[in-house]
């Protein structure tokens, strides 16, 4: 998932560690969602949106995926179905 955190976080003038401050976590944890390496749960993502003051989807953009997702592998599965 493709994000826009170090453009907000610059545009507002603040720190990869001030960032994780305001929202509680380290500067380590912002590092990983900005360089994609880590996707944020849906309260870090809340938390963020807050402190830019803008939707979850301006920050977070979801893009289709060729893969299934984690709900429909389940549902395959438990319709018995060998998903990829």
């Amino acid at each position: 998932m493709k994000n826009r955190i170090r453009e907000l976080r610059e545009k507002m003038g603040i720190t990869q560690e001030e960032l994780g401050k305001k929202i509680g976590i380290s500067r380590q944890a912002i590092n990983a969602l900005e360089t994609e390496k880590n996707e944020p749960s849906i309260w870090i993502a809340y938390d963020i949106a807050k402190i830019f003051n803008c939707s979850i989807e301006e920050i977070f953009i979801f893009e289709e995926s060729e893969r299934k997702s984690r709900a429909d592998r389940s549902r395959g599965e438990k319709n018995g179905l060998k998903t990829a």
